[in-house]
Formats: structure tokens, sequence, C-alpha cells
């Protein structure tokens, strides 16, 4: 049984900086891989960073986001740097024991999800 909970979500600042964490139990990220994703109102959900042996990034967070893992804790991050408006969404996390390599932020390759939790940019 894989479970999956995000934190750390606010109201922020254009410009500021927040950190997600994302607690799991029953997955090793050592067996499988785990991303980020967001999705704002009315918009489709959107793969933000992925990392599996190697960290990928959109386009739209490159040199703004970091995606890290503990795997000693099996707890997944995301630093997120200068903010912007655009940002604003539910974030969250995802792992999966097998992701194809060609298509590592695409939200169908992943079968166990968080809730989410809401970052607002203003």
């Amino acid at each position: 049984h894989v479970q999956l909970v995000e934190s750390g979500g606010e109201s922020v600042q254009a410009g500021g900086s927040l950190r997600l964490s994302c607690d799991t139990s029953g997955y090793t990220f050592s067996r499988g891989c785990a991303a980020w994703f967001r999705q704002a109102p009315g918009k489709e959900r959107e793969g933000v960073a992925s990392i599996c042996s190697i960290a990928v990034y959109a386009d739209s967070v490159k040199g703004r986001f970091t995606i890290s893992q503990n795997t000693a804790k099996n707890t997944l991050y995301l630093q997120m740097n200068n903010l912007e408006p655009e940002d604003t969404a539910m974030y969250y996390c995802a792992a999966a024991r097998t992701v194809y390599a060609g298509d590592v932020l695409g939200k169908n390759q992943y079968e166990y999800w968080g809730q989410g939790t809401q970052v607002t940019v203003s």
C-alpha cells in the first residue's frame, strides 16, 4: 500500500521561494521514479520535474526549481525559487515502479499520487 503526502504549499509573493515536501510510505525511491506535477484551475495537469537516476525539468521551471530526494527518509522535495504568478497551482507528487525514459514528465506514467498542496504566488 503506497501513500504520498505533500506539504509546504502556501501563499508567497512573486520572486519568493518555497520548498515542497512529499512524504511517502510503502514506496522505495531506489526501486522506481518520482516526480512533481501541478495543475492550475481549468488547465491540464503538467509535469514539473522528475527524478529517476537523473533529474528532468519542464522548460517553464528550468533554472528555478530543483527536485531532490532523501532516500533514507523516503521523502521527495521540490525547491522552488523566483516564483512567478504563473506557478500558482495545486502541486502533486507522484511515484511509479516503472517509467518510460522518453516520457518521464507524462502524468500517465505515474501510478501513485498524493492529494496535493496549494501554491499561490501573487
